[in-house]
């Protein structure tokens, strides 16, 4: 098929039955396939690899694939396909909220599937978002989540790497407060505003970013928080 002629598959399951079913199946239609059996192996696979679409697993053992979504998302448009034996309507609005471009239940039609990957393929944005950001001061790591400020390391605790990566992936432009609250903190925290300043509080500390005088974290009073390295 033309669609598939070359694209490159990444497939984050640690069932190895449905591994090896999805590779068996997707080589024969002309896509390159590699396998992942962890969240974290998925993310670093994506991140120095590549891949032109990636289908997802729910149940990983080591990360939630919510988790995993939301780390990818941070700098990565490549589209994402959940395969998950959770059914249920939260559960696949929680996927496709997260990032998700398409959820389909196990057990699954191999045509079906097949059909959503060409569709998607179709569709694919053109590039991808850089996986590592360095300016030669700040050096941050998407793919193995991991932040450096002039050669050392910087512990970053999950909603202070969250708030980055948000910032980072819409650098240049303001991120409002109610999307950060939605996306950090969930929709029924949009009015909790001072937990975002005590994040960004304890974020600017981490970067050695000045609030009188910021690097990165620059404030847009009453409207949000926009990430730039000029």
């Amino acid at each position: 098929m033309a669609d598939a002629a070359g694209a490159r598959i990444l497939v984050i399951d640690d069932e190895p039955q449905i591994r090896r079913f999805l590779a068996i199946s997707l080589r024969a239609q002309g896509y390159v396939v590699a396998e992942a059996v962890d969240g974290r192996s998925g993310l670093e696979a994506l991140a120095t690899r590549g891949a032109d679409l990636v289908v997802l697993d729910m149940g990983l053992p080591d990360l939630d694939g919510l988790e995993v979504l939301r780390d990818l998302r941070a700098w990565s448009v490549v589209p994402v396909v959940v395969l998950s034996v959770r059914s249920g309507e939260d559960q696949k609005v929680a996927a496709l909220d997260a990032g998700a471009n398409d959820y389909v239940t196990k057990p699954f039609g191999v045509q079906e599937l097949s059909a959503r990957l060409r569709a998607l393929l179709r569709a694919k944005p053109d590039g991808e978002r850089a996986a590592v950001f360095d300016d030669g001061h700040l050096r941050i790591d998407f793919g193995l989540r991991q932040v450096d400020l002039d050669g050392e390391a910087v512990v970053l605790s999950r909603k202070e790497w969250a708030l980055l990566a948000l910032l980072v992936r819409h650098a240049g432009r303001v991120v409002t407060q109610p999307q950060i609250l939605r996306e950090l903190w969930g929709p029924g925290h949009l009015e909790d505003t001072h937990y975002l300043r005590i994040l960004v509080a304890k974020l600017r500390a981490k970067l050695g970013d000045d609030a009188a005088s910021p690097r990165y974290l620059h404030t847009e009073p009453g409207v949000g928080l926009r990430f730039s390295a000029s």
